[in-house]
Parts: structure tokens; sequence; C-alpha cells
């Protein structure tokens, strides 16, 4: 059967309709993993209110937070180092709350880091100012690794799998391109993100084959 102009006309405005609407409305291919809020890891309230940035953000920068390398992968080790994370940025560093948007830790546990951008991400619209690079906290998505990277040492596999999901479900909310994905060296003068730098290609190609 021929397409009419009536046919034609309600496609382009059924396509117009789901175009405007948040990923979080549509059918998503990526599923949502579970990230622990900062309610659940015990976060210390933030020193003022967060920025909330009224657009998407238009990339995704992968840290590591340089601390020890443990070998306790538990759920609540994960927990106590978002705790140590957020202390050091807001006691040492001055900072208002956690720089990082989340973390993800060595047994491949996902928290919240700045208050309120777990609400953020869910929306698919918005994104809350972070302090984790210099001249992108107003339009990157930070991830903090735990670990030290630039030793040589591997990723834990079970914090890589973690990683590789945590960005296909952030570039899916956000609509950003699998090849919008840095490590913090690609824009500050750091060897942040150690190893993980050298592995961009790869978890760019694995995000990209789960979009």
């Amino acid at each position: 059967m021929g397409t009419t102009r009536r046919t034609l006309l309600t496609g382009i405005t059924a396509a117009a309709t789901a175009a405007a609407l948040p990923l979080s409305a549509a059918n998503a291919a990526v599923p949502k993993p579970r990230i622990y809020s900062c309610a659940e890891w015990g976060a210390r309230p933030p020193s003022s209110a967060v920025t909330v940035v009224k657009n998407r953000p238009n990339k995704i920068i992968v840290h590591h937070t340089a601390f020890p390398n443990v070998t306790d992968f538990s759920l609540a080790y994960a927990f106590q180092n978002s705790r140590d994370i957020q202390d050091l940025h807001m006691d040492g560093n001055g900072w208002l709350d956690s720089g990082q948007h989340f973390t993800n830790s060595r047994g491949g546990y996902l928290t919240e880091g700045r208050h309120r951008s777990l609400e953020m991400l869910t929306g698919g619209t918005r994104m809350i100012q972070g302090a984790h690079c210099v001249g992108q906290n107003s339009q990157a998505i930070g991830i903090e690794n735990d670990g030290s990277y630039h030793t040589g040492e591997p990723v834990p596999a079970a914090q890589w799998e973690s990683l590789i999901a945590f960005c296909a479900y952030v570039c899916q909310q956000y609509r950003i391109p699998a090849t919008e994905i840095y490590g913090h060296k690609d824009f500050n003068n750091t060897l942040c993100p150690g190893g993980i730098w050298d592995r961009l290609p790869e978890l760019r190609a694995a995000v990209a084959a789960r979009l």
C-alpha cells in the first residue's frame, strides 16, 4: 500500500514527539544499573546548595581516585570509600560536596557522588555542576574509579564491566555519543586516570556496542 499524506504526517508528528521526550520516558535499550544514592551510603549534607545546570552534559570524563588499590571489593567498603572521598573533597579541598558525580568501586559498586546527580541522570535533561575537571564541570559527567592505575596495575574485571555498563547508561540518558568519553588528562595536567586512559578506545567501543 502506498504512503498517504495523512500517514506521512502522522509518522512525522510521532517522531517529533518522541524526540522531544526525555529518554527516561522512552523504552530504554540500556538497563539502569544499581546506583546507591547519597542517602544510602551515608553522605554528609553539602555545605551549600548544589547548582543545577539546565542543559544536558556533552561528555563523560573518567577519573581514578589515586587511593590505594585495596582487595576489599565489598559494598561496605564502597560506601566507606565514598565517605572518605567526600571528607577529602569537603574538608581538604574546601568544596561544598564530593567533586565527582558518581563513583565506581573496585568491586564494581556504583555510588552517587555529588548530591542530586542521580536525580538529574534519571531525568535525562539536566545535570549538577561538579568539581572534578577544571573547565568542564558544567558540561561533563565525572566518574571516579577507585584505585591507582598509573602504577600499571590492571583494573579489576568487576570494576571495568561496571564502568562500561554505567557509561552506556549515562550516554543513553543524556544522548552523549560513545565517542565523547574522555580521561581527566585530556583536559588538565594530571596522570589521572592512569592506565584507564590507555583503554579509552576499548571503553568507547564497548559502550557503542551496548548502545
